[in-house]
């Protein structure tokens, strides 16, 4: 896992170098097809992944984008038409027959599908009528890290043409670099925190969302530590009542139009005796966790995630984990 999470730059600047037509067609495709129905096919990190498209294209571009339950069609048969439908599919593998089926139904009904793979010979790249390929390498980790942040930044890019947005572009090219200085903050404050403890939440808003979700389910993977992930807003509702010194928060709050939110829910927490986890940019009161800067708003998910896998890493083997072999789970998951 360590050594997958430390690829995670040279897979982004790889990917940064190829692919540049086919995502040109995707976006010709999308402009010439105007779908009034945008849909994202996705389980595991692969879904988070496809969630923080989802809020770059309704925040970025104002069209709104679901998520496709997927028993519907693989368990219920439901005759969900695939005319004026545009549907993107994450995964890793491409082999589980429950983004398969979904994807190639859709497509035989007229539906303009997109699948985002690391494996291009896989069946769910086959079923769909674009393949664009992570080119994040073998991954022996059962835990996925770099290609995740390969799908993140297919959806980064697929959004920045369809913006067409110049500062966008060049901010994509320094990611790179960017998710180096990620790799090297210092997480070493949690440690303490959470090295005992039985659970805990993990809190992001609006972009940041997708990432905590995806460190909720990382915590739970390779440390064996019940996490759920919540927004910052809805976390104030019912799963306050939870809200004790022996269960912690992890916050997210990158810079954005939802660190003040994020900032003021870690002090209120504080004063209710809440231990806080609060990770930001350098310099942000009361954080004691590092964020690296991002060279746009949008693609800091990448670089909070990239500081955490390091994080998460370590902590799982100092709660006497092995995070390369989680228990009852395996690399692909075939799930119908």
């Amino acid at each position: 896992m360590f050594e997958e999470l430390r690829e995670a730059p040279q897979v982004v600047a790889r990917a940064l170098q190829h692919d540049h037509q086919v995502y040109a067609e995707v976006v010709r495709a999308l402009d010439a097809r105007a779908a009034s129905a945008w849909l994202t096919i996705a389980r595991g990190s692969s879904d988070h992944a496809s969630a923080y498209l989802a809020y770059l294209v309704m925040a970025r571009l104002g069209r709104i984008v679901t998520t496709l339950p997927l028993s519907l069609l693989t368990l219920y048969h439901a005759p969900i038409r695939g005319r004026d439908v545009a549907a993107f599919a994450f995964s890793q593998s491409g082999a589980s027959p429950d983004l398969v089926l979904p994807t190639r139904q859709l497509r035989q009904g007229g539906a303009c599908t997109v699948a985002f793979v690391n494996e291009m010979q896989s069946d769910l790249a086959r079923a769909a009528e674009w393949a664009i390929d992570l080119r994040a390498g073998a991954e022996r980790s059962v835990a996925a890290t770099k290609s995740f942040i390969a799908q993140l930044l297919a959806g980064a890019r697929l959004v920045q043409l369809l913006l067409d947005d110049a500062g966008f572009s060049e901010a994509l090219q320094r990611l790179p670099d960017d998710l180096d200085v990620a790799l090297r903050q210092d997480w070493s404050p949690a440690l303490d925190v959470l090295r005992e403890a039985q659970g805990l939440y993990v809190i992001g808003r609006g972009i940041g969302l997708p990432i905590a979700q995806e460190a909720a389910l990382k915590f739970k993977e390779t440390c064996g530590l019940h996490a759920e992930a919540f927004s910052g807003a809805e976390v104030q509702h019912g799963p306050m009542a939870l809200a004790r010194p022996e269960h912690p928060l992890l916050i997210f709050a990158p810079a954005g139009p939802a660190q003040q939110d994020l900032l003021a829910l870690a002090a209120n927490m504080r004063a209710r005796g809440v231990v806080v986890l609060l990770a930001a940019p350098v310099g942000t009161v009361g954080a004691n966790l590092s964020l690296a800067p991002a060279s746009h708003e949008d693609l800091s998910p990448m670089l909070t995630i990239q500081s955490f896998y390091a994080f998460v890493e370590r902590l799982s083997r100092e709660r006497g984990f092995d995070p390369d072999a989680p228990p009852h789970l395996s690399k692909v998951t075939r799930t119908h």
